[in-house]
């Protein structure tokens, strides 16, 4: 089983959900977060003064799959969360060695 951690912008997050579900993908952890990569944030005007934004808005989508569905899941991601922008995102993969459903005790991929 494979972990995937993606990082997005926000207004992607519904078609990226979208394509996950029609996918197969039938469970996942959404979390709306903040932070900044390379672009280090940018600035804004607020009432005639300038303040720095430097932690920017962003989703993170938290997946464990089964190995043989991961690699169309994070092809999935990579195509519909796609700008061309620097801020598009990051994608991070963990191997995960077990799973466990605590209701009803099921191990492995079972549980996920």
């Amino acid at each position: 089983m494979i972990k995937v951690e993606a990082i997005i912008r926000p207004n992607k997050f519904e078609s990226v959900k979208s394509a996950l579900i029609q996918l197969g993908v039938e469970g996942m952890t959404v979390s709306e977060v903040r932070g900044h990569g390379r672009q280090k944030g940018h600035t804004e005007t607020f009432k005639g003064r300038e303040y720095e934004v430097d932690l920017l808005p962003k989703i993170k989508l938290e997946l464990v799959l089964d190995d043989n569905i991961a690699d169309k899941a994070i092809d999935t991601i990579l195509a519909t969360a796609y700008t061309g922008s620097i801020g598009d995102g990051k994608i991070f993969l963990y191997d995960v060695t077990d799973a466990i459903r605590i209701r009803s005790r099921e191990r492995g991929v079972a549980a996920v």
